[in-house]
């Protein structure tokens, strides 16, 4: 066994042990685990110190990554939102890099992660959608949930082969109870929030998860809503920078705002706004995320990180709700969440921390896929075979770098099998598989209105075979033209 392997295993167990003690003196309070998790820190900084995994942290910058749910493109203030507040956010693009041109994985949830944990496009990782043939029925009640695989690795993986310790709070969506894509399995030292996507549609839940073990929320049993979600996920995020400030550390906060449902225990500035109930709360939720955010800052500022910890946020994918006329969430951009237009697709995303230059703006093209490669090379670790996404840091270190001849590519296959991809300024879009391909030129034409598809019979020819090329049949997602069979349910026996 490597040493990887065995500090795996040496924290793993640690952390059965600790869960099991906790199950027989009952319930854990917000207190209790919070408790539990500072025991699980000094015991994991030992692990690693005694299996020789511990580095000078001075070589290793922490590292947090921060994603709204459903938040549009032009949600921000940055990116040109009026009617709701995000001063926090803004704040950190004037100090930091702020991306225009930045892409999640997909149009959806499960799969945009996978993308982001993976580092392979949707033609290529393991969850291509939210619901696929075979798989698992999963605790919001839907069959079809495919979690992530043994053999996939993870950016959290990655990152602790280098000495990292790796938590995470909020929504999942990779994994259900008993198979192969719990986050403790994969990477995760710590970790609390929501297992399955649709359970996350709700703020009030009576049961989040803590590691391993169902996290029962006594405040909203018996229809009381005194425990809302976001709040503990903020709580978590803070404990675990405090507890892990000594060390190098991997903080992934995928939240769950602005996702509906759309609750909220404070409207804040927006309750007398002359909107619908929806369209406050909305901008309710965004600017309380922003508010915690501002918290996370003020932190690390509190313990001297904040020039030594990497942060980026954005969002899973586009707006689920455009709200016409009030916030306009896909601002320029064409379409919503599940279109694979730009308004699908692009995202928010702002960088801040080490190396990174101050108050500029990129329109690189990047995207999820990118991101394990890019923080593989900033902490020198190996790169798991078959990934599709590059390094971009040379580009958040405000350097040069020509990322406009390699091809970005997306499938998704609810209401059909659609495809995109992009190529420097091109885009190809493809709406069903016996569609022809559309055309567009993002530099004169964001909002993707002109198809130029009939102009330029060359240019589609190269994308419908590099198209063609960037994919492989999923037994969980067969494309119309694929013939593969659905595998058994990936579940631990």
């Amino acid at each position: 066994m490597n040493r990887r392997d065995s500090l795996k295993t040496a924290v793993d167990a640690r952390k059965g042990d600790l869960v099991k003690s906790a199950q027989r003196v009952g319930c854990l309070s917000f207190r209790s685990w919070r408790l539990l998790l500072s025991v699980w820190g000094v015991s994991m900084l030992g692990t690693a110190i005694q299996s020789g995994a511990a580095v000078d942290r001075r070589d290793r910058p922490n590292i947090i990554f921060i994603m709204a749910d459903d938040l549009g493109y032009a949600d921000l203030g940055c990116y040109g939102q009026h009617a709701i507040q995000t001063p926090h956010l803004d704040a950190l693009a004037a100090e930091g890099l702020r991306f225009t041109s930045c892409y999640s994985g997909s149009p959806v949830c499960a799969p945009a992660r996978s993308v982001l944990m993976t580092g392979r496009h949707t033609g290529h990782t393991t969850v291509r959608g939210n619901f696929g043939k075979g798989g698992v029925k999963g605790l919001g009640g839907g069959d079809g949930r495919v979690p992530l695989y043994d053999a996939d690795v993870t950016v959290a993986e990655v990152l602790k082969t280098a000495g990292y310790v790796t938590g995470m709070t909020g929504k999942w969506g990779l994994g259900e109870p008993n198979t192969t894509g719990l986050p403790n399995d994969q990477g995760f030292d710590e970790w609390f929030g929501y297992l399955n996507q649709r359970r996350a549609h709700s703020y009030y839940v009576d049961t989040l998860w803590l590691n391993r073990a169902r996290h029962p929320l006594p405040g909203n049993t018996e229809g009381r809503r005194q425990q809302y979600t976001h709040d503990l996920f903020t709580a978590f995020a803070l404990d675990f920078i405090t507890r892990h400030a000594r060390e190098p550390f991997f903080l992934y906060v995928p939240y769950t705002i602005p996702h509906g449902a759309y609750e909220v225990p404070d409207l804040g500035p927006y309750r007398d706004k002359p909107w619908t109930k929806k369209e406050r709360t909305y901008a309710a939720m965004v600017s309380r995320m922003d508010g915690d955010i501002g918290r996370i800052r003020a932190l690390l500022g509190e313990l001297d990180l904040q020039e030594r910890t990497l942060l980026f946020f954005c969002s899973d994918n586009g707006a689920a709700n455009n709200w016409p006329g009030v916030f306009d969430s896909s601002g320029p951009l064409r379409g919503k969440k599940r279109d694979v237009y730009e308004g699908g697709i692009r995202v928010p995303m702002i960088v801040t921390g080490p190396g990174v230059p101050v108050g500029q703006i990129s329109d690189a093209p990047w995207y999820f896929a990118d991101l394990l490669p890019t923080l593989a090379d900033l902490v020198d670790a190996d790169l798991p075979e078959g990934i599709d996404g590059v390094s971009v840091l040379p580009l958040l270190q405000g350097k040069a770098q020509d990322l406009m001849e390699r091809l970005l590519y997306w499938e998704f296959y609810e209401g059909g099998f659609k495809q995109a991809a992009r190529r420097g300024p091109w885009k190809a879009v493809r709406l069903a598989h016996d569609r022809p391909l559309e055309l567009y030129d993002l530099r004169v034409d964001i909002g993707e209105r002109q198809d130029l598809a009939r102009r330029q019979p060359q240019l589609v020819a190269e994308f419908e075979a590099s198209m063609e090329a960037a994919r492989v049949p999923s037994p969980h997602w067969p494309a119309p033209v694929d013939r593969v069979t659905p595998p058994e349910p990936t579940v631990r026996r």
